[in-house]
């Protein structure tokens, strides 16, 4: 079985590109989504004790979160220790369960790959980019976002250049998404040695 990591900055596309693997039948781990799932559910009881005021009707609140641990890398790191090996627990348990049905290729989608070093845990590694002007028009249209808050994120992104020079397969997004899907095919084919039309 084949592991590829899917990462990218934000505001790239990423979660639309792992969208289009799934669409191919590719199995995708998307690391946001559990950490989503874990902060209704097994990540509560644990975080609350780290951070009461964080824990609103029964489940972790990101923004009262967010707003504990961001400019604090004390709290922040306590926060990863506990949020962290219980990601990898779900990553783990969706490998396993993959490797024995025999599935060819499997995507980990995890938003900060370089950043936590994760690209040991993956066999090849597929960034997600597009041009500077196009990354920052998406983010800066999303809800609540500023230009403050854009740069503080990309502050403590690994920069797009690098990411792009570390990949093994680059998904340029900026082209539109036929060229995108076209490329995550390529990709496919490539790695099951399966021909996609």
């Amino acid at each position: 079985m084949i592991i590829l990591g899917l990462t990218g900055s934000i505001g790239m596309g990423k979660s639309t590109t792992a969208a289009m693997f799934e669409a191919e039948g590719i199995p995708v781990n998307d690391a946001d989504a559990v950490v989503h799932e874990l902060y209704r559910g097994k990540a509560v009881q644990p975080v609350g004790e780290a951070f009461p005021e964080a824990i609103v009707d029964g489940a972790v609140d990101r923004n009262r979160l967010s707003a504990l641990v961001l400019g604090n890398p004390v709290a922040l790191k306590r926060l990863e220790s506990i949020v962290h090996p219980l990601v990898r627990g779900v990553e783990m348990a969706f490998l396993d369960r993959h490797r024995a049905a025999g599935t060819p290729l499997v995507v980990l989608d995890i938003p900060l790959l370089f950043e936590v070093g994760a690209e040991g845990r993956v066999d090849r590694v597929a960034v997600v980019t597009a041009p500077a002007d196009v990354q920052q028009a998406r983010v800066l249209a999303r809800p609540g976002m500023t230009q403050q808050k854009f740069d503080a994120i990309l502050s403590k992104q690994v920069p797009d250049a690098e990411k792009r020079a570390r990949a093994d397969f680059v998904i340029d997004t900026g082209q539109g998404m036929e060229p995108a899907r076209q490329a995550v095919r390529h990709i496919i084919g490539e790695l099951t040695g399966r021909s996609r039309s």
